[in-house]
């Protein structure tokens, strides 16, 4: 089967989705530019057509939509969302099975995760699965937090910055300006 993506415009910046049928396999949160995003995307998924500007199966336009709704501020699930997680060690399909049950305005730290999972000296091991999510805003990696709700890592484009902006927007954390 192909592999396709498509990069669509959001209320923080262009954002890109890849899929092989009407499975998701990877996502991309917006780059410094609509094109940044497109070749992020291309070099992810080498084999993939870009397809963007033509109608997506509509499973993928389900999704395109839901993260599109989510970053303007609504509360849709995403939890039902295809994905591809096939190629992800055990460890982190648990790990983000537990981070898609966080619904938006709401967070867990790396250590409640871990307990989740039964392993409560996982943290480090938490956090290292979600700095390698394939699929962030489906997987929100940006619900989770380090001890102490401190922000934390975050390996997407924008860094720290862009994780606090989506949980702003999300209602998990107050509109405050950034400190420097």
């Amino acid at each position: 089967m192909p592999v396709e993506f498509a990069v669509f415009d959001t209320a923080i910046g262009t954002c890109g989705l890849a899929w092989r049928d009407t499975t998701i396999i990877g996502t991309a949160l917006p780059g410094s530019s609509p094109a940044s995003t497109r070749s992020w995307l291309s070099r992810r998924h080498p084999a993939a057509t870009d397809v963007t500007g033509t109608e997506p199966p509509p499973e993928i336009r389900t999704a395109i939509d839901k993260i599109t709704d989510l970053l303007a501020g609504g509360r849709p699930d995403l939890s039902d969302l295809p994905l591809d997680l096939e190629s992800q060690p055990e460890f982190n399909r648990r790990a983000y099975e537990i981070a898609r049950q966080i619904p938006p305005g709401k967070t867990m730290t790396y250590g409640d995760i871990a307990h989740a999972l039964g392993m409560p000296g996982a943290a480090q091991a938490v956090g290292q699965a979600m700095g390698n999510n394939p699929f962030p805003i489906i997987v929100p990696c940006h619900r989770v937090l380090a001890a102490g709700s401190k922000h934390g890592g975050f390996s997407a484009p924008g860094g720290v910055e862009t994780k606090r902006r989506m949980l702003v927007i999300e209602g998990a954390l107050p509109d405050e300006p950034t400190l420097f």
